[in-house]
């Protein structure tokens, strides 16, 4: 088995990254596009001024994750064949992160603003709290602490197969 190059490395690093953006690209994208057309609903005049102030939040967190989750794209354009893959695998990697921490709060954000328009503030508060946990369990707590998931089955993949009887 051969071992793959650094300059291999970064090129599978930055295809893997791509990969991700484009699930986390779709869903922001989504979620934006709920956000902008949301003010031009008939309901959202009732809205209260509170009501208000977490939608701006919302959607402000969901730009603010739309840019920084496409703008590896812009910065590939810039680099492009100037063989410096490194230092874009590592700026993707920094705003892949810094996209999903704004759509963190912009999913929670939108949690807060539908259940408070709907339920009682208390119950919206807990809800959306309830939400953010969620996520930073699947985004951050579980992530982190299976970094190490698999290193014996990698360190057993450096060794050679054993030899089955016959061979």
């Amino acid at each position: 088995m051969s071992k793959e190059t650094e300059k291999q490395r970064w090129q599978r690093n930055f295809a893997d990254l791509l990969q991700e953006l484009r699930v986390a690209q779709t869903g922001v994208q989504i979620l934006f596009a709920f956000l902008l057309t949301l003010p031009f609903s008939n309901g959202f005049t009732r809205t209260s001024g509170f009501q208000k102030d977490v939608y701006i939040v919302a959607l402000l967190s969901a730009a603010a994750a739309t840019a920084m989750i496409i703008s590896p794209v812009a910065f590939h354009r810039a680099l492009f064949r100037q063989g410096r893959k490194p230092e874009l695998v590592r700026f993707a990697h920094r705003m892949a992160t810094g996209g999903l921490g704004f759509m963190l709060i912009s999913m929670v954000s939108a949690v807060l603003l539908i259940t408070d328009f709907v339920l009682s503030r208390p119950i919206a508060f807990l809800l959306s709290a309830l939400t953010g946990v969620w996520f930073l369990v699947f985004w951050v707590i579980l992530p982190f602490a299976r970094r190490n998931w698999g290193d014996e089955d990698i360190d057993d993949e450096d060794d050679d197969p054993p030899a089955l009887a016959g061979d």
